[in-house]
């Protein structure tokens, strides 16, 4: 019978081989934190308690972990003594817990759902214990998994404690293992520090548990599913891992995407059906499209709500608060900001559109740019439906464009304009004759 779950995440590494202030699980895959990606993974298998390992050497990991966890879910592994203390120093938060626990790590982001639910099934299934490993190409210092005559497993050794023979061995440790947290905790009272490192290993449950006469299975996922994140190197490679598992799934969901390999997506990105993405385009977090819209080369995308049918681009880069309506255009060299832009309104080409609501079927002229700033604060530029706004012109805001109205091209504008009225705000033309004419004379003398 499926048992209740938990899962212990380990965040307490600073990862010094990442080369950089910013603490290593908070460092993005696909546009979210791989101690996000981790967290997500733990809900997305029902584990009704979450608890994180953090450190007190990497504040920012606790606060990130707090604010998405809450602070009951935070335990302290203070000071770092190996994998084994780190779980145990999660005994306080799981206190009472009788059900299923099983440890997953924060810089090891891109494990399938699917295959922590078949770490679960191995428990309910009749085993104690249920460690998911891999075959490596280069076994190097991964910790073997040792099987018996049963294929049971027998024991992990690490690579710095493995005999010859046991380093031939390529069924490999991913770390993470499953098992009822009473007898999970039970374990870790007993292993010691007697090794190579001079740390408790979490590993060691398992030979203290083939001791005790139990069985423990090995659940296998592929090598490129189960990296972890120790450098810059190694989350460039996660990196292209996720960005080839999207876009194989945009292609498989209806979307046409016409040099799969330039385009970016974030973790949240949802494309409907019909979309066609040109070649190099990025689209960053909370970026979600209506059917049959197209993206067009070199655009950026990122917090963009769009209805269908709209075209975006090319050259085109639209920020967080973007909300586009049924067939609008949006084209190339155009920015927007906190815009909310209607069904078929047009901004073609090199304006600027921030803090912004804007009717249907509004028109606006090339060069246009909403002031939207003082120096202190935003302020809203309102355009009502059927306005057109002449090229060049600068809305300074708080200001209302009426239904209907028109804006002379190359107008500052500070005052509303009615509905249906010609709002003008530029110098009188006055032509000088002869005056070209005299200024080249005088230039060639000069």
């Amino acid at each position: 019978m499926p048992q209740l779950r938990a899962a212990v995440i380990l965040a307490a590494g600073h990862g010094s081989r990442m080369k950089t202030d910013l603490p290593k699980v908070l460092h993005k895959l696909g546009g979210r934190t791989l101690l996000d990606w981790v967290i997500a993974l733990a809900r997305s298998v029902d584990a009704a308690l979450i608890c994180a390992v953090v450190s007190k050497r990497t504040g920012p990991v606790g606060k990130a972990a707090a604010q998405a966890l809450g602070g009951g879910a935070i335990a302290v592994q203070d000071p770092p003594r190996g994998t084994g203390d780190a779980v145990k120093a999660a005994a306080g938060v799981l206190s009472g817990f009788e059900g299923h626990v099983i440890t997953l790590y924060a810089d090891t982001p891109l494990i399938h759902s699917q295959t922590i639910e078949r770490v679960f099934a191995a428990l309910d299934q009749g085993a104690k214990m249920a460690v998911l490993g891999f075959e490596a190409k280069d076994p190097g210092a991964y910790g073997r998994l040792v099987l018996d005559a049963d294929g049971k497993l027998e024991a992990i050794v690490e690579a710095k404690d493995a005999t010859a023979a046991q380093k031939a061995i390529t069924l490999c440790n991913s770390g993470v293992l499953a098992a009822p947290a009473p007898l999970l905790f039970s374990l870790l009272d007993d292993i010691t520090d007697d090794n190579a490192s001079g740390e408790y290993y979490l590993t060691d449950v398992v030979a203290l548990a083939r001791a005790r006469g139990l069985e423990v299975v090995v659940v296998k996922a592929s090598e490129e599913e189960l990296m972890g994140v120790n450098s810059q190197s190694e989350l460039a490679r996660a990196e292209a891992v996720f960005q080839s598992r999207k876009r194989a799934d945009m292609l498989a969901s209806g979307v046409h995407l016409m040099a799969p390999e330039t385009v970016y997506a974030s973790w949240d990105t949802e494309l409907a059906p019909g979309c066609v993405v040109e070649p190099f385009v990025v689209f960053g977090p909370g970026v979600r499209l209506g059917p049959d819209t197209r993206v067009r080369s070199f655009s950026s995308l990122g917090g963009v709500m769009a209805e269908e049918s709209v075209q975006i681009g090319p050259f085109a880069r639209l920020r967080p608060g973007t909300e586009l309506g049924a067939h609008a255009k949006i084209g190339n060299f155009v920015e927007t900001k906190k815009a909310r832009i209607g069904d078929g309104t047009k901004i073609s080409h090199l304006s600027y559109i921030g803090d912004a609501i804007i009717g249907d079927e509004v028109n606006i002229g090339a060069g246009t740019i909403t002031c939207n700033y003082d120096g202190f604060d935003k302020h809203t530029t309102t355009i009502k439906a059927g306005a057109f706004i002449g090229s060049n012109s600068a809305l300074v805001a708080p200001v209302c464009i009426g239904a209907g109205a028109f804006t002379g091209s190359g107008s500052v504008i500070t005052k509303d304009v009615p509905d249906d009225a010609l709002g003008v705000a530029r110098g009188r033309q006055r032509n000088i004759e002869g005056w070209a004419d005299q200024f080249r004379n005088k230039k060639a003398r000069s």
